[in-house]
């Protein structure tokens, strides 16, 4: 094979693979993209005052890739009646404030419908 032929496959082999990164940049960052949603402003919904708290709960959740991925969990567990959520994405964990009597199964429920996974 000639050296020219090579170059040109080479040269489209690499042009290839920056057409799909390219791609699957602009789709994240327009919050479309499999993480979650990438670059989207999703107003992050603030812990609810208990007024009583009777237990907390530290979850491990593995899956969360960004900030928009910590604020997807969060969001969703305080919209739970009885749970004050903060979520820590540099520990991958929730922590947990329960107002009231609610089954660990709903918890993880909501976090994983979200596609994240529940460890320990």
């Amino acid at each position: 094979m000639s050296p020219e032929v090579s170059n040109v496959i080479i040269f489209l082999v690499i042009a290839i693979i920056f057409i799909i990164a390219l791609k699957n940049t602009i789709t994240h960052f327009k919050g479309e993209g499999a993480c979650c949603g990438g670059g989207s402003k999703g107003k992050l919904i603030k812990p609810k005052k208990l007024d009583k708290v009777i237990a907390v709960k530290k979850i491990k959740i593995s899956g969360m890739k960004c900030e928009n991925c910590s604020r997807r969990v969060q969001n969703a567990l305080n919209s739970i009646d009885g749970i004050n959520a903060k979520v820590k994405l540099s520990r991958e964990l929730a922590i947990v404030k329960l107002g009231k009597d609610i089954d660990e199964s709903v918890i993880e429920k909501v976090i994983t419908d979200l596609g994240y996974e529940v460890r320990g």
